[in-house]
């Protein structure tokens, strides 16, 4: 079995910021992750069912989300690979 999960960013719904929706594909679980420290929490929090075997986390963007937002996200995910090279 994979274990995959999809991350799609989305826009706030006052259009004023970002949220990751997280989908665990195996059982269909959605959490909303306000910011990247709830995503990582949620990943990890979701990987630990599998063992914290996690194949392959897939990410993609709603159309109306701006590249900066996108590039914020990108920035701030390569910062915790640095601080938890693991």
């Amino acid at each position: 079995m994979s274990v995959i999960f999809e991350s799609k960013i989305k826009m706030n719904p006052l259009g004023d910021g970002w949220f990751i929706e997280l989908t665990d594909t195996v059982d269909g679980r959605v959490l909303k992750c306000i910011d990247l420290e709830e995503f990582e929490k949620n990943v990890e929090e979701l990987g630990n069912d599998y063992g914290g075997r996690i194949d392959e986390v897939k990410w993609s963007s709603d159309e109306n989300v701006p590249q900066t937002f996108i590039n914020e996200i990108r920035v701030g995910l390569e910062k915790f690979k640095q601080e938890d090279p693991s």
